[in-house]
């Protein structure tokens, strides 16, 4: 990340690596496979035909429950019966009654779940998993030191619960706290006063030590089960997917558009299998069993490019035209490793083992999202900002002024032109540089006639007085030498390939 930023300093306002979405799911374990189920239906002194009855009424409670959450509070329950964007609801809703704390309304859908049947053939019934449909709460808050959050829970055994978490609002509740002036669009700072400040509040986002006390309370108020039914049990908690981002905030969409738009092609083309792997820590390896892909889209807001290993993937895009971001996904932690306990050749070891789900590994799905990131973004610190290239060939082929004179453009493709760059270009001028008699003598055929040898030395000079006011050849001082300049170097042998190797390819197939 140092080299990209470095290259690029000068457009750069600020840099912020923080979490954005992360989703926490609580399971009831014992409840996660049907043989749990049907114990836990003995518990209850009740026989597997009596499943159906015994889910509906609990699935009812559930929704009377969040009724009567809303009602008490006097907040909107609404049931949506087609698809819609119910975080974006919310946020409206929260705008227009003006919700700053607690909650913002309760959200009921249905929507596709794991859960049970009961299957029947030889022998007595059993139940085995199935995917169906079922009612799911969705429970919107606007929490102190959190923002806007979702608790959903799903109203079918086994009655799973989910947290969402943005992280990009949560620290705006820090840095509001800290006195520190930001501007928030959607998911994302376009401006920080103080950025050094705003990384050291986000990074406490994974050092927090109370995220399991924090989730056992919110599972107790979505979930009345909890306080008879199911009060022996209690839910296990993961990280079912963590969204990483480092944003790189540029000082306007002109330094940024451009530059971005090569990062892109360069994404696209140039980064193969083996650097997708070494981006998200992995090696390229015979026994390695999975895809690795690249695709590019055309977004609403604009384009974006996404290099997906298996389940996890790293992309990058643009955010309002001045936010550069680089995003790591991890869905599936088992793909990198986490130093912890473990069972190795049956002895109980501490050592480098696949990451687990548990919210005690919140810690390390920063460092391997950040490291992924900050390779990622080195690997991008190759590619030039093309604003100097396109000034330049504008400069060059347009008709200019000079010092209230009019200079004539220049065309790169005329044959004319190509001879004379190639004539400037010429291995021998590269130590003393070149004279006038020198370009005549590339650029006309041998002649003794003394008149027409000061009409072509007079040509000659004003062709080099009209490179020297593009600014691709420069006087040697205190000499009637002459020398290309870097952008002049450049420029001339670019048009030179661009005809042979691209140009004249192009049209004769």
């Amino acid at each position: 990340m140092n080299e990209f930023i470095a290259r690029h300093r000068d457009k750069v306002v600020g840099v912020l690596s923080c979490a954005d979405r992360v989703i926490f799911k609580g399971h009831l374990n014992h409840l996660s496979y049907p043989e749990g189920v049907e114990r836990f239906l003995g518990a209850q002194g009740l026989r597997i035909a009596d499943f159906k009855h015994f889910a509906t009424r609990q699935a009812e409670r559930i929704k009377t429950h969040a009724q009567t959450i809303a009602a008490q509070i006097g907040r909107p329950y609404r049931y949506l019966a087609g698809h819609a964007r119910k975080e974006d609801l919310a946020r409206v809703i929260a705008r227009r009654d003006q919700i700053t704390d607690g909650l913002v309304c309760v959200l009921a859908a249905v929507e596709p779940c794991r859960t049970f049947k009961i299957a029947y053939g030889k022998g007595r019934p059993k139940f085995e998993s199935a995917r169906r449909k079922c009612l799911f709460i969705y429970f919107y808050y606007v929490l102190p030191g959190f923002g806007l959050v979702h608790f959903r829970i799903q109203t079918w055994l086994p009655f799973q619960i989910q947290v969402y978490v943005n992280g990009h609002d949560w620290l705006a509740q820090k840095l509001d706290k800290a006195g520190v002036a930001h501007r928030q669009r959607d998911n994302a700072f376009v401006s920080i006063d103080d950025f050094r400040r705003a990384q050291q509040l986000a990074d406490t986002f994974f050092d927090r030590k109370d995220w399991i006390r924090t989730l056992r309370s919110i599972a107790y108020v979505i979930n009345p089960l909890l306080r008879d039914v199911l009060r022996d049990f209690e839910y296990y908690w993961v990280v079912d997917q963590c969204e990483f981002t480092t944003d790189v905030v540029f000082k306007s969409p002109s330094s940024l558009q451009p530059l971005f738009q090569e990062l892109l092609r360069y994404a696209t083309v140039h980064m193969g299998a083996e650097d997708i792997l070494s981006f998200l820590g992995r090696k390229l390896h015979p026994s390695f069993a999975g895809e690795v892909l690249t695709d590019c889209k055309r977004r609403i807001p604009g384009y974006r490019v996404k290099h997906r290993m298996k389940e996890n993937w790293i992309k990058s895009y643009d955010k309002f035209g001045v936010i550069l971001r680089v995003e790591t996904v991890i869905n599936q932690p088992r793909e990198f490793r986490v130093f912890r306990s473990g069972k190795r050749n049956g002895r109980t070891v501490r050592a480098w083992l696949p990451m687990r789900k548990g919210v005690s590994n919140l810690f390390r799905y920063r460092e391997v999202s950040l490291s992924a990131n900050t390779r990622y973004l080195d690997a991008l610190a190759v590619v030039s900002d093309p604003r100097p290239a396109q000034q330049c060939v504008q400069q060059v082929c347009q008709r200019t002024r000079h010092e209230g004179r009019s200079v004539p453009a220049i065309n790169p493709l005329a044959p004319e032109e190509r001879r004379l760059f190639s004539a400037l270009l010429r291995g021998e001028h590269a130590i003393h540089g070149f004279r006038n008699k020198d370009v005549r003598q590339q650029l006309f055929s041998p002649t003794r006639n003394s008149k027409e040898t000061r009409r072509r030395s007079a040509r000659v000079s004003r062709i080099l007085r009209r490179l020297h006011q593009k600014s691709l050849i420069a006087k040697i001082p205190r000499s009637r030498r002459w020398r290309p300049t870097a952008t002049g170097t450049a420029f001339m042998a670019a048009a030179l390939q661009a005809y042979e190797r691209y140009f004249v390819p192009k049209l004769a197939s």
